[in-house]
């Protein structure tokens, strides 16, 4: 039996997400994934991605047969079996990596998990280590598009203590953490991929590449 899920959403943006890991990820190194879903990603980022080791992650461990299924199916050496992570409790399971990804977690969590997300991608990462994030953002307090108002609305009414972040506000967090948005990459469907830099002067950098953000 097939335990693969398959949702609509990876299979849009998985092609356009892996462009700027090729650009942005280290040759080699161990990749976190945190929120991998059903692991439609992580196994189409192993795949064409080989020298690089990615751990995935899911805090619904229902999924993790799906994720172990994508990646028996690829025949995919270097992907390590899930963890189930929940990133507000400290420490993680994973001490040291060399880059992290994060994808469609920000906006479907608390505010408080992207608290935590920073707090630990900060300590995880090497200086100059790279987290990729990928989303919907708003500018400034105001959507980028009334498409992500309306996901916005329909994702506070599912639950009040989710919904688009905006991206000032985020960046503001992950500068505490030593964390500076070097590039914002504009993606389908109004979404952004976000590159973050491990920097010992994070916030000012990032200040100044917000001022240009579009």
């Amino acid at each position: 039996m097939d335990s693969r899920e398959t949702a609509p959403s990876p299979e849009r943006n998985k092609q356009p997400i892996l462009e700027v890991l090729a650009r942005v990820l280290p040759p080699r190194g161990l990749v976190l994934e945190i929120g991998s879903g059903t692991g439609q990603h992580v196994a189409y980022f192993a795949r064409a991605l080989p020298a690089l080791t990615f751990q995935p992650s899911e805090m619904d461990v229902e999924r993790h047969a799906s994720i172990e299924a994508w990646v028996s199916e690829g025949n995919l050496s270097n992907v390590k079996p899930p963890l189930a992570i929940d990133i507000t409790k400290h420490p993680w399971p994973v001490s040291a990596a060399d880059a992290v990804v994060c994808i469609n977690v920000i906006h479907i969590s608390p505010w408080e998990a992207t608290l935590a997300l920073m707090a630990g991608v900060g300590r995880i990462l090497p200086a100059g280590g790279v987290l990729v994030t990928y989303g919907p953002y708003m500018r400034g307090g105001a959507h980028t598009s009334q498409s992500n108002e309306a996901f916005d609305a329909s994702l506070r009414a599912r639950n009040p203590l989710w919904g688009v972040r905006d991206i000032d506000k985020v960046v503001e967090v992950a500068g505490n953490e030593g964390l500076a948005l070097e590039e914002a990459v504009p993606m389908p469907a109004n979404n952004f991929t976000l590159v973050w830099r491990k920097s010992n002067d994070a916030l000012p950098g990032a200040r100044a590449l917000i001022d240009g953000f579009a």
